[in-house]
């Protein structure tokens, strides 16, 4: 596995999703949520690898990527440092980032401290925290979804994860309230939830938010009027995690954003309908001024 130096000379991994068919377009770096998850449930996000190269770095203590010595390094403005030391490994003066999830708040960063670096920004499913809003319409859409074979034991689990200490049974309860992250509970998306489990880290995790104070969270949404780049925010009328609402807001942050929101579709576009999310994001990344 490849690796690079960070800012503070860590050396951090990733992984290069060589494109099938010699495919030439310039690479899509794709930075995986959780947060403090393993990369690896990206895939090749639903044959995106098809079109151009992935670049799939972990972020620190996730992965192939050791632990940092300071938790404070966990925090992701400072995640997004490391995005930037990655770019300048891979010898980019400009290039395409992709983020899911939780790291859709470390491109964000990212994008206001490096915005002239992009050429294009896609974020699949954010929250809407580094917004300082949390809408309710993800409970919504899980209310909605009450008739469905798992959601009584789904809403159990729910009730439960917020009380829950140990890492173990959050684990479990995770994969119980798994089927609401999905646009259905079919077998690619059954074998996709098993693994996220093991490929989460406790204290990467805990460390994702912390030491961000409301000036510095203001300052990130001031900086982010100023991104000049195209964003793509794609949202799934099913996903029950961060649902549509945070997208939007998520949106308005930019300039220049286009929001779009995906039918029958969850927390995982590239699971649920390949076929939707892929030429939508391979269209927004040859079409878009750059």
């Amino acid at each position: 596995m490849p690796h690079y130096r960070s800012y503070d000379d860590s050396e951090l991994h990733y992984r290069v999703l060589d494109a099938r068919d010699g495919a030439a377009a310039p690479p899509l770096v794709c930075l995986a949520g959780g947060p403090g998850r393993d990369a690896g449930y990206l895939g090749n996000l639903g044959g995106l690898d098809g079109h151009r190269p992935l670049v799939l770095p972990d972020a620190r203590g996730t992965g192939g990527s050791p632990p940092t010595a300071d938790p404070r390094e966990y925090a992701f403005p400072h995640l997004a440092e490391d995005v930037e030391a990655l770019r300048a490994h891979l010898g980019l003066e400009r290039f395409a980032l992709l983020a899911h999830d939780a790291a859709a708040a470390t491109a964000q960063a990212y994008a206001a401290s490096h915005g002239e670096r992009l050429s294009h920004l896609v974020l699949l499913c954010p929250g809407s925290r580094l917004q300082g809003e949390l809408p309710e319409d993800a409970r919504e859409i899980f209310e909605s979804r009450i008739n469905e074979p798992w959601w009584p034991d789904a809403s159990v689990a729910l009730q439960r994860l917020a009380e829950v200490s140990d890492f173990d049974e959050l684990r479990e309860l995770l994969l119980r309230v798994a089927p609401m992250a999905y646009g259905r509970w079919d077998e690619a998306q059954q074998t996709h939830a098993q693994a996220e489990g093991s490929q989460l880290n406790p204290v990467p995790r805990a460390g994702f938010w912390q030491g961000v104070d409301e000036p510095a969270r203001r300052a990130i949404l001031a900086r982010l009027r100023e991104v000049d780049c195209p964003v793509l925010v794609v949202t799934g009328d099913r996903d029950a995690v961060t649902g549509i609402r945070a997208g939007e807001l998520v949106a308005e942050s930019f300039p220049h954003a286009v929001l779009r929101p995906l039918h029958g579709v969850g927390h995982y576009p590239w699971v649920d309908e390949p076929e939707m999310l892929v030429p939508l994001v391979e269209q927004f990344l040859t079409a878009s001024r750059g």
